[in-house]
Parts: structure tokens; sequence; C-alpha cells
């Protein structure tokens, strides 16, 4: 399959030849010996030369180029803040490799750092261009997200990549944007509980003990009850054996890994675009009316806001086919294209392809640039360390508590634990906030010093590596159902 923009304009060139001489000629080769006029003028010239060594002394040493640092923040998937400062001409790999390096990531060609532009958009952080001349006119916030998700996660090698696409796909359902029938969300509620509460303990565990837990947009008393049924019956399964359990349901599920987009069909009616690793889909009000796999695709190109396949003939066809759709505007179609791109070469291609470097090459040079599926599942399987240990959070609500009665509480205490490290890098300090966000729940007046303690209790037992050195403490209240924070 080839891709091509349709709007190609002539790229630059990559490099430029060297000066191969100086722009101003050397005035010793050209010169001979200068006798001197006059006794004046040679008085003179010294004085002018001691004037002009002295300034040079006085003034200060001038430094070399200092980058300019921006502040940024990444919203991991547990929900916690990963604040760190980075050169503004840095590229995107290395606030991704930070990221990583943090939640001791090591399979990372299926997780990426995406951002909204000024008008909300989401983007994908591209890892091999300067950070700033993709974010423009925003603040620099990034959320750790998976990219491309794996059609069979058990081929993932170690726990914790599980744990993090099973934190990705709690949001995916919670959000809506995975739907499920009544009877999927209590299975994978079920395994979800037994991940992170572990065994039904009749002391420990009350008759609601999964109310303050979220596990759908539209949660109710009975699929509560039925998750807590299930939940009793895993005695015994350990929490990477239920995350398994729970990505075998959820990968069979049909919006499973599917990147949506909205666009128009040639009559102008409204459809949505899913990209996903086996094709691109179409649907019209919710339901699926065509699929386009990778194979039968020949080409994709976009050109101003339209969005273009070529198709192989089929059995019955005697010609290619063209079909067009029509986005938003030109970085709606150019986003959709690059997300086509991207997910063809990387659960078809062997290997990437090399970007253009022809000197008057027409067209994007964009090319996707990570390691393929195959690639990464090589690398995978040359992990030797040990299984790493980390903990799992807890799929709280947000902001709001529910009472026995099954209403809503309206005061909630929040208290915000700032964790300060220092890590050492190259040339001196660099300062690294962690910020973890703890609700305390409750419908009288808050104990600050009782709020205080669980929350540093809590920070510890999810960051035991990590010291607290600074906690910031504020109470928010009187927060309506109908504003809740995502």
């Amino acid at each position: 399959m080839t891709t091509e923009p349709g709007d190609a304009q002539p790229a630059e060139a990559e490099s430029f030849p060297e000066a191969t001489a100086h722009s101003t000629s050397k005035q010793g080769a050209e010169e001979g010996p200068v006798h001197s006029h006059a006794q004046s003028s040679l008085a003179e010239d010294s004085t002018s030369h001691l004037s002009s060594s002295s300034w040079i002394a006085r003034s200060p040493a001038r430094n070399p180029l200092i980058f300019r640092t921006m502040q940024t923040r990444v919203t991991l998937l547990d929900g916690s803040l990963f604040s760190c400062t980075v050169e503004k001409r840095a590229r995107g790999v290395q606030l991704f490799e930070k990221v990583c390096e943090h939640v001791n990531l090591l399979e990372r060609d299926y997780f990426a750092l995406s951002f909204r532009d000024a008008d909300n958009n989401k983007n994908w952080l591209d890892p091999a261009k300067e950070m700033k001349k993709q974010v423009r006119g925003v603040p620099w916030n990034f959320s750790f997200n998976v990219k491309f998700y794996p059609p069979d996660p058990a081929q993932l090698s170690e726990d914790i990549t599980r744990y993090l696409l099973c934190l990705q796909l709690r949001q995916d359902i919670v959000s809506g944007r995975l739907p499920c029938s009544f009877a999927t969300h209590t299975v994978l509620g079920s395994y979800t509980i037994q991940s992170e509460l572990g065994d039904y303990d009749p002391d420990e565990c009350g008759s609601d003990y999964v109310s303050e837990l979220c596990f759908a947009p539209n949660q109710t008393k009975e699929m509560e009850e039925k998750i807590m049924e299930l939940h009793r019956s895993y005695r015994g399964m350990t929490p990477a054996e239920a995350e398994m359990h729970f990505l075998e349901n959820v990968k069979k599920l049909s919006m499973y890994g599917v990147d949506l987009h909205h666009a128009k069909d040639s009559e102008g009616v409204a459809i949505m675009l899913g990209v996903c690793s086996s094709g691109l889909l179409v649907y019209r009000d919710r339901l699926r009316i065509n699929r386009f796999s990778w194979p039968k695709i020949l080409k994709i190109s976009y050109k101003r806001n339209n969005f273009y396949i070529k198709i192989r003939p089929g059995e019955f066809d005697q010609f290619e086919s063209t079909i067009g759709f029509k986005l938003l505007n030109h970085r709606a179609a150019k986003r959709l294209w690059k997300v086509c791109v991207e997910h063809h070469s990387f659960f078809r291609l062997v290997s990437p392809e090399d970007p253009p470097k022809k000197f008057l090459s027409l067209g994007s040079k964009f090319r996707y640039s990570g390691r393929t599926q195959i690639q990464s599942r090589r690398a995978s399987a040359q992990i030797s360390r040990p299984a790493p240990h980390f903990p799992r959070c807890i799929s709280k609500r947000n902001m709001l508590s529910r009472s026995l009665d099954g209403g809503t509480n309206t005061h909630t205490g929040v208290v915000t634990v700032v964790v300060l490290v220092l890590l050492t890098v190259k040339g001196g300090i660099s300062e690294t906030r962690i910020e973890k966000r703890i609700v305390i729940s409750g419908d009288t007046e808050i104990d600050h010093d009782q709020a205080l303690a669980e929350a540093l209790s809590e920070a510890r037992r999810q960051h035991p590596e990590l010291s607290v050195t600074r906690v910031v403490v504020h109470k928010e209240t009187e927060v309506s159902p109908d504003h809740m924070i995502d």
C-alpha cells in the first residue's frame, strides 16, 4: 500500500552543502607589508588597540547558547501526574523515554504521548520531531496512552505491560469509547475487582464494597450485585491472572482498539471512520456498515479536507476503485491519514519504510519511525529481567461518593500530595515532580490531619521507591454530579 498526501508541495532539501570558502577574504593573504607614515598614526593605532583590548577584557564572557526549557506535565494511566523539565528543542522521543523509565516500561512500542491542540483535537506526539514544532499555543500537557492495541495481549511479555493496557481499556469502557453489554460489564468489572482488591474477604468487604468503584458509564445497583457475585468465585486468582482474563474478554469486543474520526460520505451523511489493527472501518448510527482490510487497500491519500482510499479490484471487478470521504478540515484529513499510515506500518510491515531522500521529492516525508509489531515481539522475547513489582491503583469514582442508601454526597475533601524527587542527570541536578491526587470522601467536615495521614499512606503505598518531600493539602466541596472531573 502506498501513502500520499494529495496537496503535495515540493519538500525542502534535508541537507545543504557546506561552504567551500570563507565568506570574507583573508586580509593577510592579500595585503603586503604596510609602512608607517607618521608617528602620530602609530600612536593613535596603539591607543585604539589598547582601548579595544581593555573593553574586551572588561566585558563579561558570553555563555554558549542556552536552550530554553519547558515544564511538561504528563497524565499517566493510573491518574497520577508526572512532571519534568525538558529543553524546548527536545524531540518527542526524549520526553517519551523519560515517562517510560518512570513507569518502568520496556515494551514501549504500543504506547505514545498525546496532547490537545488549540481546537481541542487529540494529536499524537511525533517522537522524531521537535516538540516545539508540534505543541503550539497550548500548555505542554500530555497524556500517556495506548496507541496500538495488540490483537492478542497474551503475546505481551511482561505483566506490567498488560496492566497498563488494562488501565487504558478501563478508561475506554468508563468513558463510553468501548461499548459493552450488561453481561460483559459485569464480567470485566469482577476481574477488575479481583485484580485490585484480591480475594473476597467478608471481614474486610462490606455488603456494598464495590459501590465506590467505577466500571461502566451507567453503573447500576443490579450490575454491582452481579459483579460481587462473580468476584466471590475467584478465590485464589492472582492479579496477573485476573488481568489476563480481563484482556481475553475485552479483545473480543467489536470496538476494541478502534480509533474513531468524524467524517461524511459522498452523499454528505455523517459517518465515523475507525482505524484499527486490521484496517479501516466505516460506522453509521453506531453500526458498522463497511470494512476495508489493509491487504485490500492499495493507496491512501488526502487532498484539502478530502480523504481517499484506493481499493484493490474484487473477484468480479476489473478495475481499481477509489472511495472518498469528507472531513471537517485539512488538518483533520491529514491527522486521519497519518493514523492510517502508522497503523498499517506497525501491524502489517516487517520493518518501517525509510522516508524519501530525493532532493526534489514531492509530498510529505512523514513515515512511521518506530518499530513494527514484529520487531517489538522479537525485542520482547529478549527481555531477561525479573518481573518488576508495581502497585495497582483502585478504580474509584470521580470526585463523588455514594452513601449507603445509594444517594450521592456532594461534599468531598480533596487532598493533593505532591512528591518531589531529585534525579541526577548530566551536568547537574534536575527536579522531577510527581503529583498524586488522593480523594477523601465524606458528608461531614473533613479532618485535615486524618486526611493528610491517609494521603501520605496512599502515596507511599503506590510509590514505595520514592520519598515524600512536600505535601499540599486543600479541600473542595459542593461538587455537583453534573460537573464530574475526568
